[in-house]
């Protein structure tokens, strides 16, 4: 016969996972929200220029994530990425650094998830996924979100800035796509890093006349690749096992409103009204197109 004291252990180990994948998400959604934070302080205040801080991402980001393989999975190589996928790497962290020259990190968190998810809806819909009337009704309401947001007039944050996020999260959603059935998703995101380091040391030097890179550049640029994306990808990756697929892609909504939190009490940027009500058409037309979907579809892909 079971006893209390059976009872109170079983229930302790059955929250001991619990409380890792919570850890765990909860420590990936901030470093990527933090990815935001980390990019706008390096640009705005002449730390660093694009092209550099791109660089060194990507680099320091392959480097942690090489090691982090060899800790976990016992190999000293990645394996298991392509020159495409790594092309639409590239492609994501340039326009996102571009971006942030010109927009608030909410803003661009906002912009960038919004197309990420977007275009991982269309793919789907392009594919035969049927949304329905919910899933089409969040689109409709994304939609018009964005454009309230973008439109001319008081509030509006840079039309190019949006543009460059827009491609930012066109190219992450095409490279979660791609990425979505790897076996081994870390040794997969590690070799696609290593591919894509190379693509950013050739744009900065074609831009090494205007390139700069202060101390503090440098230190924000090696956090947000080796931290903020690396472990921040591995955290992600623990936890995504646990959570089930419709709640890891549930719990995305939080990025963009962690990273206009953070804007605001570490950056001094203040959100404008037209930002609040187009953001919370935004994450509630996402959420309910996500809903929408197969729950095997939702959140297969990496996220930022």
């Amino acid at each position: 016969m079971s006893t209390p004291a059976a009872f109170a252990s079983t229930a302790a180990l059955s929250r001991r996972p619990l409380a890792r994948t919570v850890a765990f998400a909860g420590a990936a959604l901030l470093c990527f929200a933090a990815n935001s934070l980390l990019c706008r302080a390096a640009l705005t205040h002449g730390r660093a220029d694009p092209a550099s801080f791109t660089a060194v991402r990507l680099a320091s980001g392959a480097v942690a994530l090489v090691a982090l393989l060899g800790v976990t999975g016992g190999r000293a190589r990645p394996g298991g990425g392509s020159w495409t996928s790594a092309l639409a790497l590239f492609a994501y962290a340039v326009a996102f650094s571009l971006a942030y020259v010109r927009i608030g990190a909410g803003v661009g968190a906002l912009v960038l998830f919004a197309h990420v998810q977007g275009t991982m809806v269309g793919y789907g819909v392009a594919t035969g996924v049927r949304l329905g009337a919910r899933g089409w009704l969040g689109a409709v309401v994304a939609i018009a979100g964005l454009a309230a947001l973008t439109l001319p007039g008081a509030g509006a944050p840079d039309v190019a800035g949006c543009v460059l996020m827009a491609l930012a999260g066109i190219a992450w959603g095409v490279y979660s796509i791609r990425g979505r059935r790897a076996r081994d998703p870390l040794a997969t995101t590690a070799d696609n890093f290593v591919r894509a380091a190379p693509f950013a040391a050739a744009f900065l030097a074609a831009l090494a006349p205007t390139a700069h890179l202060s101390r503090e550049g440098l230190a924000l640029a090696i956090v947000s690749g080796a931290l903020t994306s690396g472990i921040g990808y591995a955290f992600w990756y623990a936890a995504l096992p646990a959570l089930g697929a419709a709640r890891a892609g549930t719990l995305q909504l939080a990025v963009p409103v962690l990273a206009a939190l953070g804007a605001t009490g570490l950056l001094g940027e203040r959100p404008t009204p037209r930002l609040v009500a187009a953001g919370l058409a935004i994450l509630a037309g996402v959420a309910l197109a996500m809903s929408a979907r197969p729950p095997a579809e939702v959140g297969k892909g990496r996220t930022l």
